[in-house]
């Protein structure tokens, strides 16, 4: 007798496709947040923040996810962008992690299929100078085994070895020198920001208040009980009520805790990351690469993402301003060393595309390598109520924040279940990801980006023609999707729309610069802007331009 598969429904699915795009209007969220009474107040738009925000709603809270900036603006958009179980995990003996860490990734190409995509990663074995000594390849396949049995299975793909030719196929600029063979294995990757925006915005799906631009200023408490926060949003100032409130602000947890006084913070540790975009056609890798860094007991990594190749990354101690931290001049010059090193390219510091410097938040004190450091996850509840968590990563974001939604619940004395283990993210549901990706074109642009709700980035078109074209020179993105992103999506200025909800700042950094005051003026005319306003907006965003591309070139070094 033939056992059928399971039919079980994925909670929501019919109700996350709509003949109409969630529209999220600013007015009313202040409204909200300034009128009512919330059971759980998330500070922090990060992915942690952002999760945690739709955990809370879907079971039924009464939820407000207040974020500073913008949503995935601090380390949330400057990730490696993988999804993955961690190799180095296994190496550092942390089986536990990685065996959930793989569990999550699949988790999460289901509820978020459009975001999240297989992502082959190739690992050169090298006679001499290689990421690990041929005689340890042997050892490293069994890894791989380990890591394939650990829950890589669920990809549907194991490991492989692959001749010399077939690793070139792969990399053809890669050093034949001393290339004798190669290892591919599969994890997936995501737009990171992309995908914390689609958090935030399933979680108002849901009914939780969301807000950019809102800065949480103080925890407010009454009776030795936290009682809610003071919010700083659009020149006013708000006390929002909550029955808890919850910290997930990641690496700022080292600057502000909103802890009561007396208690002890959290040991946090930002440990800074960059990444690099360079020409693709300079590496022409159709997979993630893994490349040795000459000297370091590290290696590097170089991922196709469009017409560009990141490559990255550092991880290193850093104590200066969290609010600005970009890649350095010493910080580029080791990563293309390693480039050059390994492939055969002619590639300069002009050549980089663009840049991102982000920190992971490490619960570690000072001492050793950040590298070491376990990525684990911590959540304290304070005497108080107030509930804090930190740490992790970006692939574990939504076992982190029902893991947070259980204290918090714990601080308000009741018990729900967690939803969200099967729960789409807007666009997800009902995206068939082979026969949208298929052929290419607008379609596949736009289905990786928006899922089903692709469909209304073309109602744009279809209403004004004159919107599809290129918003930055030599990019995919269209004009129309700065009318999208305003207009659904929470942007609220021109560094929202280049730098996260497209990413032309790091894929072309110096045009998404010229493209500016295009956007400043596509913005002013939706969102009914003042003109002094945009013109501000795009000196902004030109300055910061140029400072980053100060700081990576070493102009700004005496």
């Amino acid at each position: 007798m033939i056992s059928m598969p399971s039919r079980k429904p994925r909670v929501d699915r019919a109700r996350m496709v709509s003949d109409t795009p969630l529209r999220i209007d600013r007015a009313e969220q202040i409204g909200s947040l300034d009128s009512g009474r919330f059971d759980i107040v998330v500070v922090g738009g990060g992915v942690t923040g952002a999760y945690t925000a739709m955990d809370a709603a879907q079971r039924g809270y009464r939820v407000a996810l207040l974020e500073k900036n913008d949503f995935a603006s601090g380390t949330s958009s400057k990730s490696s962008k993988m999804i993955h179980g961690g190799l180095r995990y296994i190496e550092q003996g942390n089986l536990p992690l990685v065996r959930h860490s793989l569990l999550e990734r699949q988790r999460l190409r289901k509820n978020a299929q459009h975001l999240v995509q297989r992502l082959p990663f190739l690992f050169p074995i090298l006679s001499k100078d290689g990421v690990f000594d041929r005689r340890l390849a042997a050892g490293f396949e069994s890894l791989l085994w380990t890591y394939d049995l650990a829950g890589g299975w669920r990809e549907g793909v194991m490991h492989q070895k692959l001749t010399k030719n077939e690793v070139l196929s792969h990399c053809p600029t890669f050093k034949a020198d001393h290339l004798e063979s190669g290892l591919m294995y599969y994890d997936a990757r995501a737009d990171d920001a992309r995908l914390t925006l689609a958090l935030a915005r399933t979680a108002a799906f849901h009914g939780a208040t969301v807000l950019n631009g809102a800065k949480v200023s103080d925890v407010t408490r009454q009776g030795g009980k936290v009682n809610g926060v003071v919010v700083e949003v659009d020149g006013r100032e708000i006390r929002a009520e909550a029955g808890v409130v919850v910290v997930a602000t990641g690496v700022w947890l080292r600057d502000w805790t909103g802890a009561g006084s007396g208690v002890d913070a959290p040991n946090i540790r930002p440990a800074k990351g960059v990444h690099v975009a360079v020409p693709w056609l300079k590496v022409r890798n159709d997979c993630t690469v893994t490349i040795p860094i000459p000297g370091r007991n590290r290696r590097a990594t170089i991922t196709r993402w469009g017409d560009t190749s990141y490559l990255g990354t550092t991880d290193d101690d850093y104590d200066g301003d969290l609010d600005d931290v970009n890649c350095t001049r010493e910080e580029l010059d080791f990563l293309l060393d390693g480039a050059r090193t390994a492939l055969n390219i002619d590639i300069e510091p002009e050549d980089v595309l663009g840049s991102i410097g982000g920190c992971r938040p490490l619960v570690a004190p000072p001492g050793g390598k950040t590298l070491e450091v376990k990525r684990n996850h911590e959540i304290r509840t304070d005497p108080d109520g107030l509930v804090t968590v930190v740490g992790g990563k970006l692939t574990t974001s939504r076992h982190m924040a029902e893991q947070t939604v259980d204290a918090a619940q714990a601080v308000l004395g009741l018990r729900r279940p967690c939803r969200t283990k099967n729960s789409y993210l807007l666009g997800a549901a009902g995206y068939d990801a082979e026969a949208i990706t298929a052929t290419g074109g607008l379609a596949s642009h736009l289905g990786e980006r928006y899922g089903t709700e692709a469909r209304f980035v073309t109602d744009i078109l279809s209403e004004d023609p004159a919107l599809n074209v290129p918003l930055v020179e030599g990019l995919p993105y269209l004009e129309a999707e700065v009318i999208y992103s305003a207009r659904y999506e929470m942007a609220r200025n021109v560094d929202d729309i280049l730098s996260r909800r497209t990413r032309s700042r790091i894929m072309s950094r110096d045009a998404s610069a010229a493209s500016a005051a295009r956007v400043g003026e596509l913005l002013m005319k939706e969102l009914d802007l003042p003109a002094t306003e945009v013109e501000a907006q795009v000196a902004s965003y030109r300055s910061q331009i140029a400072h980053e591309r100060a700081v990576l070139m070493g102009e700004n070094q005496k």
